[in-house]
């Protein structure tokens, strides 16, 4: 498990003794061997590993700057992302959010109302992790899909209090199939989600439709798997802290923040009171609230691996008297609503059979890989049912773009103007598994 580097503090307050400018190229060479061992990264080249040696070093003085003021409610640390420029993080890591939330024309059709009759009825604190009721932190990768991260948490949380049964839901999934509002790893809405999965009638597990950190064909055999049902959503109306809390004192809450800051990408522990705008562009989920040395503060789960913040987990300022809340987290929040219970488990998969000796899982095509005298003897497995099988014997095509051109590497589909082509971006592999002899073959 990756952590994250923290630093003596005897070699803190030998620091704060000197001008920053005083550290040697040696000591930061040496601390940047050092996290580039922790967090296994490696460059293809002496040019690029100097320029993330001083892009690294920039990043460093900068969380010393910080570190220094011991006003500061929170820290700062070096983390995995310690080797990027801050717009390269941003880029990378940030931008999940449609546009509408941080535009502020996105319509809320799902308003909640007052959920209890008064927050002086609340416990003092709560962790719906104490509970029970959080998966355990998740990684988005370099793809913005923090939505659905954000919307599957939710869902896993109401899901467990509901019936007693932590399940991990497919982020997977919704990047894939949910295409009708949202936009897989180049953003989306958790309202949009939930309603994708209630008019899905489900959603399939994290297990059985793993994360690739990558957008996909929908693999509709696993999206009709459906585990998790919820029964429709509420929006918090925005800038409302009181009712934001009493939803929170009720289950775990999706919630757009801004999260673009330089301070918020090296956060490490305390009670993060800012800076940062209210120009939503990310997704996280509440799991809890509680006090600190008199800071009143949300627990937030982020997407971004345990080498960020508290293990995965920040705590951020409430009360603090901004409408808007720190980040802009008290414009954008809404939760699933559970009231069914979820349906029977799905009947054992059963495998499609290419011969009497090799056969694929269940909603992949047998594509002949090998042929001796007009005879199949070698069988391959295209992921996903009705797919084209290639003349190659390589490859095939999803029935929706059948052509297979095999000199470039295409998919195409004839349209009444021409030719469309599909590339799609997984990458081929092979394999074998469960005594079959098959070769698991993707799309180009």
């Amino acid at each position: 498990m990756l952590r994250q580097w923290r630093i003596s503090p005897l070699f803190f307050h030998f620091l704060f003794l000197f001008p920053l400018t005083s550290l040697s190229t040696s000591t930061t060479s040496e601390l940047f061997q050092q996290w580039c061992q922790q967090h296994r990264k490696s460059y293809s080249t002496e040019e690029e590993k100097l320029y993330r040696l001083n892009v690294f070093q920039d990043n460093y003085a900068y969380i010393l700057r910080h570190n220094s003021n011991f006003n500061s409610s929170y820290t700062l640390a070096l983390n995995a992302f310690a080797d990027l420029t801050h717009d390269e993080f941003k880029l990378a890591r940030l931008g999940g959010l449609s546009a509408s939330a941080a535009s502020g024309d996105l319509i809320r059709l799902s308003r909640g109302g007052l959920l209890i009759e008064s927050s002086n009825d609340l416990a003092k604190s709560l962790d719906w992790r104490e509970k029970g009721a959080v998966t355990p932190v998740k990684d988005q990768g370099s793809c913005g899909a923090c939505w659905s991260f954000s919307a599957t948490g939710a869902m896993e949380g109401i899901n467990q209090i509901v019936t007693g049964s932590l399940i991990s839901l497919s982020e997977q999934e919704l990047v894939d199939c949910d295409r009708s509002f949202n936009s897989g790893c180049d953003g989306g809405l958790m309202d949009y989600a939930y309603q994708f999965v209630i008019q899905n009638h489900g959603i399939d597990t994290e297990e059985d439709y793993p994360y690739q950190r990558k957008a996909a064909s929908c693999n509709r055999n696993k999206r009709d798997r459906k585990v998790v049902t919820i029964d429709g959503y509420k929006d918090v109306p925005e800038n409302n802290e009181e009712l934001l809390l009493q939803a929170v004192a009720t289950q775990p809450v999706s919630v757009g923040i801004c999260g673009s800051e330089r301070e918020f990408q090296y956060y490490s522990k305390g009670v993060f009171k800012g800076p940062c705008s209210t120009a939503l562009d990310h997704a996280v989920l509440i799991v809890g609230y509680g006090s600190k040395d008199g800071d009143d503060y949300w627990i937030i789960k982020n997407s971004w691996g345990t080498s960020w913040g508290m293990d995965g987990y920040m705590y951020m300022a409430r009360n603090t008297g901004n409408a808007n809340g720190v980040c802009g987290i008290n414009m954008l929040a809404s939760y699933p609503i559970k009231t069914s219970p979820n349906p029977p488990p799905s009947p054992t998969p059963k495998p499609v059979k290419c011969n009497l000796f090799s056969w694929c899982a269940e909603g992949e095509t047998c594509c002949c890989a090998k042929q001796f005298l007009g005879i199949c003897i070698k069988w391959m497995c295209c992921e996903v049912s009705a797919s084209i099988c290639c003349k190659d014997h390589h490859h095939c095509c999803p029935s929706d773009y059948p052509i297979c051109d095999s000199e470039r590497n295409l998919c195409l589909k004839q349209t009444g103007n021409g030719t469309v082509a599909k590339q799609p971006k997984k990458d081929s592999s092979f394999g074998k598994s469960s005594g079959r002899s098959s070769l698991h073959q993707q799309y180009f």
